[in-house]
C-alpha cells in the first residue's frame, strides 16, 4: 500500500512538472514573438561565412514586409549578398532588426550601427506581450558611426502611424542627412501629400542628404513633388515625366522605393527580387569625389 501511495505521488508530480514545462515554453513563444523560434533553429544549421567588408558608399533601402514570418536568417544572408555600407528597413521590428544584425555580423562578418525609428507598439506585428509589444517602423544599418538621430511621427500617419529617422553619418567621404520614411498607405494620397511637405521642410536644410524608403506612390504622383524640387532618384531613367522608365520595386509592378539624392551624385542604380518580401532590395553606389 505504502509502495502504491509513492507510486501515485510521483505520477502526480510527473503530471505537474510537464503542465508547468509546458506553459513556460508558450510564454517564452509569446515573449520572442512571431518570427523567432525558426531563427534560432535556421543560425545553428548554417555555417558561419568569412569574414567580409562592407561595400563602401552602397546605400540600400528595403521593405522586409510585416508581417510576412520570414526567417530573419533569410534577411541577413539576402542583406549580405549586397554588403551595403548603409541600409534603410521599413516594416521593421526592433526584435528582428536586432537580430538581423547580430547574423549579419555572426554568420557574415559585417558589423553596423543601428538606430531604431519605431512609431508604434504592435504586438500583432511584433511579438512581445499585450502589455510590452514590440517596435515597429524604420531602421538604419550603417558601418559608419551615425549622430543626432531623429524620430519624426507625421502629424496624420493615415491608417497607421508613419513618420521618419534621420541621421547624420558618413557617406562618399562627407558628411550626410539620411532620411529613412514609409509614407501613408496607398489610396491616401492627400495624407502622403502633407508628410512630404514635413520630410521635404527638413531635408531642404541640408545641402548633402538622402532620402529613402517605401514612399507608396509612383514617380508621376502629384504627392511627391516637394520631394523631386529637392532630390533625383538614383535612378537615371526614372524622372516624374518618364514614360516606363522606371524600374519597378514591388511584387505588383510598381515603383514605390526609392535612394533620393540631394547634393549627391549616384554612379550604379540597381533593383534586386527577393522572395523574402512583396518588396524588391534596391540599392545605389554612389560617387566618392
Amino acid at each position: 500500500m505504502l509502495l502504491r501511495n509513492h507510486f501515485e505521488e510521483a505520477v502526480v508530480l510527473g503530471r505537474g512538472t510537464w503542465l508547468l514545462a509546458g506553459t513556460i515554453t508558450v510564454v517564452c513563444m509569446m515573449l520572442v514573438g512571431p518570427s523567432g523560434p525558426s531563427d534560432a533553429l535556421f543560425a545553428r544549421s548554417l555555417p558561419a561565412e568569412a569574414d567580409k567588408d562592407v561595400v563602401p558608399n552602397r546605400v540600400m533601402t528595403w521593405n522586409i514586409c510585416n508581417p510576412c514570418d520570414e526567417s530573419n536568417v533569410d534577411r541577413a544572408a539576402e542583406l549580405a549578398s549586397y554588403a551595403p555600407q548603409v541600409i534603410g528597413l521599413q516594416e521593421a521590428c526592433v526584435r528582428d532588426v536586432e537580430r538581423i544584425r547580430d547574423y549579419l555580423k555572426s554568420l557574415h562578418g559585417l558589423v553596423y550601427h543601428v538606430e531604431y525609428g519605431p512609431v508604434l507598439q504592435h504586438w500583432g506585428r511584433c511579438g512581445g506581450v499585450p502589455w510590452n509589444p514590440g517596435g515597429f517602423g524604420q531602421a538604419v544599418l550603417s558601418a559608419a558611426p551615425m549622430t543626432d538621430p531623429v524620430l519624426v511621427e507625421y502629424p496624420d500617419g493615415g491608417s497607421e502611424d508613419r513618420g521618419y529617422l534621420a541621421v547624420t553619418t558618413t557617406v562618399a567621404g562627407q558628411p550626410v542627412r539620411l532620411y529613412n520614411t514609409h509614407l501613408a498607405q496607398r489610396r491616401q494620397e492627400a495624407v502622403r501629400a502633407d508628410q512630404t511637405r514635413v520630410l521635404a521642410a527638413d531635408a531642404a536644410r541640408y545641402d548633402r542628404a538622402i532620402l529613402l524608403g517605401d514612399f507608396n506612390a509612383v514617380p508621376d504622383a502629384p504627392e511627391l513633388s516637394r520631394i523631386w524640387a529637392q532630390a533625383t532618384d538614383t535612378d537615371p531613367e526614372c524622372r516624374p515625366s518618364s514614360t516606363g522608365g522606371c524600374q519597378v520595386t514591388t511584387d505588383w509592378q510598381s515603383k514605390f522605393d526609392y535612394v533620393f539624392l540631394r547634393g549627391i551624385a549616384p554612379l550604379e542604380h540597381h533593383v534586386r527580387p527577393t522572395p523574402y518580401s512583396d518588396h524588391h532590395l534596391l540599392y545605389t553606389d554612389l560617387d566618392p569625389a
